[in-house]
């Protein structure tokens, strides 16, 4: 592995030589060992998540080497460059028509694909649901029995390299038409309400205690949260600016399956 991926960092510095075989072999391996769940873009760590972005430029590098080709299935015509995944049904994984997933993402045994599409270089654990009209985006990580509602948007990211992915951890509830975008992380447990947005500028706004605490770019874990606004002064006068706020936490007392939707019950607050 170490090999294949100094291989792929020469590769990246210098593409004079993408046009040989053995580049072209080295790049494939990538991309089938992420498709078949074998390597990750990005992988717990501790209590945080390690890039590895030399799994990122190895697919950034395939789509250079692959060529636009015609994909037919059935009565439906596709010209793309990256092929479908198959083989569900040997890889325990339920798709309803029309679920798409691109060819270079990992799909574990147990999940569930709705009507959505899920990106190259992505990770859906087992026991998720990619509900109706649902994306995952390019490297994002879904962690295992999470719910993605109709809707939500979570997005990719190949470039810069470095860049961490979108991450979704475990057993997290991501309610209707959510947002999610710019590698943000949702940790273990979280539960969203319906159109909460969340970039890595997006105000999230504890107002649980005597005074708020604002975090960035992350959600702690079994945080409920839901869309907000704050006041915010510009030179134009004063306007409503969105936000996110937690407002309470998930109960350990109740089970991890029921808690997603009771938790949202209990304040309140539309899935």
């Amino acid at each position: 592995m170490e090999d294949l991926k100094n291989l792929i960092e020469k590769l990246w510095d210098d593409r004079s030589h993408l046009s040989s075989p053995g580049s072209q072999d080295a790049i494939r391996e990538v991309v089938d060992l992420v498709d078949r769940g074998v390597l990750r873009v990005a992988e717990p760590d501790g209590d945080g998540w390690k890039v590895n972005d030399w799994v990122k430029k190895a697919i950034v590098l395939f789509f250079s080497i692959q060529r636009m080709e015609t994909i037919e299935v059935g009565p439906f015509e596709f010209h793309d460059k990256i092929p479908l995944k198959k083989n569900y049904a040997a890889q325990g994984v339920r798709v309803v028509p029309h679920a798409i997933a691109r060819y270079g993402c990992f799909i574990e045994s147990g999940a569930i694909l709705m009507p959505s599409y899920v990106n190259i270089g992505a990770w859906v654990g087992s026991g998720t649901m990619v509900d109706t009209w649902a994306t995952v985006g390019s490297c994002a990580q879904i962690g295992r029995h999470v719910h993605l509602s109709g809707g939500v948007g979570i997005g990719g990211v190949l470039e810069p390299p470095q860049a961490s992915p979108t991450i979704i951890e475990d057993h997290c509830f991501i309610g209707s038409r959510c947002i999610v975008v710019e590698g943000v992380r949702i940790r273990k447990e979280a539960v969203l309400g319906a159109n909460v947005v969340l970039t890595q500028s997006t105000h999230i706004i504890d107002v649980t205690g005597d005074e708020p605490v604002i975090y960035r770019g992350e959600v702690p874990e079994r945080s409920v949260v839901i869309p907000g606004s704050y006041t915010k002064k510009f030179p134009a006068g004063e306007y409503q600016v969105n936000c996110a706020l937690i407002i309470g936490q998930r109960k350990a007392s109740t089970d991890t399956k029921v808690s997603l939707n009771e938790a949202l019950r209990e304040y309140n607050v539309a899935v």
